[in-house]
């Protein structure tokens, strides 16, 4: 039975995967409001019927807290993408993480899903270029998954691509994995809608098996 539509926060709605991903549930009927760090950024969601609201991952929990209020879901997404120095990933990628999980327990929001990176939980996998990137999302997946009580789903695609969508993953042989914006948009979607994936960690490059299928 497919689960009922939601009212989903997105942080970091302004990045890549974030633009797919509010498009992506305003199709599928999910209420959806885009978290921006800019006001100039709201133009492009307005011009689609989408919501959007400030939301700062350098403030407090309390104020996100607020934001957050009466949403049935989070979705993070946000990233300093490695364009502002380690200073900034720490303080978005690990801390901003954090601070919005804690926001999302001060809400009562319970479900909670967190976009990663592919072996983000194994030192030995991580590649030197962006290693403090690791880093942060290695320390933001164990507090999410130790250090709260929501609800929660971590994705870990593997390297990003501007690639048509397939549609399809897979979630094993995950060597030299890449995989499509689009397409990890779309298994954040399908994970929101399928309690199964609570509380789990799903790795995923493209590959053969229809999405919704793959995370089920």
């Amino acid at each position: 039975m497919e689960a009922l539509d939601m009212k989903v926060f997105v942080i970091g709605a302004h990045g890549n995967v974030g633009r797919l991903l509010v498009q992506q549930l305003k199709e599928k009927g999910d209420e959806v409001v885009a978290g921006i760090r800019k006001p100039e950024q709201a133009h492009e969601f307005s011009d689609m019927g989408i919501e959007t609201a400030e939301f700062d991952l350098l403030g407090r929990p309390e104020e996100m807290g607020v934001l957050l209020d009466g949403f049935d879901a989070v979705v993070f997404t946000a990233g300093s993408g490695g364009k502002t120095g380690d200073d900034m990933t720490l303080l978005i990628d690990l801390d901003g993480a954090v601070k919005s999980m804690q926001a999302a327990e001060i809400a009562g929001v319970k479900r909670y899903v967190m976009v990663s990176a592919m072996h983000a939980e194994d030192r030995n996998r991580w590649g030197d270029q962006i290693r403090p990137y690791y880093v942060a999302k290695f320390y933001a997946d164990e507090w999410l998954r130790h250090r709260t009580t929501l609800d929660y789903t971590i994705l870990e695609p593997g390297a990003l691509t501007f690639d048509e969508p397939t549609g399809q993953i897979s979630t094993d042989d995950l060597e030299g994995g890449r995989i499509a914006r689009a397409d990890v948009a779309a298994a954040a979607v399908a994970v929101l809608h399928e309690p199964a994936t609570i509380k789990r960690t799903i790795p995923m490059k493209a590959g053969d098996t229809p999405i919704e299928a793959a995370i089920r």
